[in-house]
């Protein structure tokens, strides 16, 4: 058994390692509370346009195509992976990393050999992931997050666009943790580029989400006009959503980690408690001993 000198300062460092992670944990819980009010707010937003481009894109003529539809065969693909700039969030970032090097191998096995491949990163952790399993980010933008605002985002989303629309991406995948609550974030693979409509209509039914009704709309000045306009907003929209929905997954995953670290380190001080109760009475009881002997010895 260790003395009792060796014991107090393990468990003064771990009373102190568990004031940082309540705390941490306190911190993130208000940081988790403020980007939850984001994500909430822009979604019934966002699935309402989503709903409408599909009711409108199932009216547009047969020979009409998109800017944003299917391109060049040849061209190169694109990963957008949104990891963290900071740690301490548990397995949050090694996930979205794994995913995205798993998409790549799966799913486009030949442009990744013939070096087709790219991948963009933001966050500073994913991007230091990447590097070190050799899959060097195409470009990095780890300051986005400095100022997380939708014209920002705009001109990320914008440079992607534009690389697709001159042909030189022909799929476009952004990877993200999707937020569900402070417990759990789910690992989102969301096709971003090309833009898939289907020009079959959409029956009048209830749907599974709640932000998603088909009605008839009147369009002026015509669907064509209204869908070569509203598309390039909403793919910028749908990019700032991804990285809202990546923000508070990243509060929510890093409040979690720090409350299992404070309740295991509450854990490990009540053992190293007992442990130095015991070495006390123990030494105690040798210095008794010591002293009874040392009383026999001079009676004797």
């Amino acid at each position: 058994m260790a003395n009792l000198k060796e014991i107090r300062i393990r468990l003064n460092s771990v009373r102190s390692t568990r004031q940082i992670t309540s705390a941490m944990k306190m911190v993130s819980a208000s940081k988790l509370r403020r980007a939850q009010e984001a994500i909430i707010q822009l979604r019934p937003y966002y699935f309402k346009l989503n709903s409408i481009l599909q009711n409108v894109g199932s009216q547009l003529e047969e020979n009409y195509k998109s800017r944003y539809e299917k391109t060049d065969e040849n061209g190169r693909v694109l990963i957008v992976a949104l990891t963290s700039n900071r740690g301490l969030c548990g397995a949050f970032n090694v996930n979205i990393i794994k995913k995205a090097i798993l998409c790549l191998n799966e799913k486009f096995p030949r442009e990744l050999k013939e070096g087709k491949a790219d991948i963009i990163s933001i966050g500073k952790k994913g991007t230091d992931l990447l590097r070190s399993r050799k899959y060097a980010p195409a470009q990095v933008f780890n300051n986005i997050y400095d100022k997380l605002t939708f014209n920002n985002v705009s001109e990320l989303a914008e440079g992607v666009m534009n690389d697709f629309i001159s042909g030189k991406y022909k799929n476009v995948i952004i990877i993200y943790n999707q937020f569900r609550n402070a417990a759990v974030q789910e690992i989102t693979e969301e096709a971003f580029l090309p833009v898939v409509h289907s020009r079959e209509p959409e029956p009048a039914k209830k749907t599974e989400s709640k932000y998603e009704t088909y009605i008839d709309y009147i369009l002026e000045p015509g669907i064509s006009e209204i869908f070569d306009e509203v598309i390039p907003y909403f793919l910028k929209l749908q990019f700032y959503r991804t990285l809202l929905e990546s923000v508070a997954s990243e509060h929510g995953a890093r409040m979690t980690a720090m409350h299992k670290a404070t309740d295991n380190a509450t854990d490990l001080i009540k053992e190293l408690q007992l442990n130095y109760n015991k070495a006390r009475q123990a030494s105690i009881t040798g210095e008794i001993l010591e002293i009874v002997g040392g009383a026999n010895a001079l009676k004797g």
